[in-house]
């Protein structure tokens, strides 16, 4: 199936492009997304998962709605799903 991506800031960076379409297995999960674009990409390695569960402070959402609220890195998939991944920000 099918997912759309995005990325934001220096993940953005790290990938090259704001957006981009994925296949993936049709029983994929968040985490399964996550852990292929740490080991594709250089910049992203050790970035999004950590000890199995996504990285404090770091934002992913699925359609708009943050995956910490619905089932973590075990969130599955459907087709024509939008990932959104957000690095952590600072400021105040």
């Amino acid at each position: 199936m099918e997912i759309d991506l995005r990325f934001f800031a220096t993940f953005r960076e790290a990938v090259g492009q704001k957006e981009r379409t994925r296949t993936v297995d049709d029983d994929a999960t968040v985490g399964d997304v996550l852990g292929e674009l740490e080991a594709e990409y250089d910049g992203l390695a050790g970035q999004l998962v950590e000890g199995g569960t996504i990285r404090p402070q770091l934002s992913v959402l699925k359609n708009g709605r943050n995956v910490v609220h619905m089932e973590g890195v075990d969130t599955s998939l459907e087709p024509g799903d939008v990932v959104s991944v957000f690095p952590p920000v600072a400021g105040g």
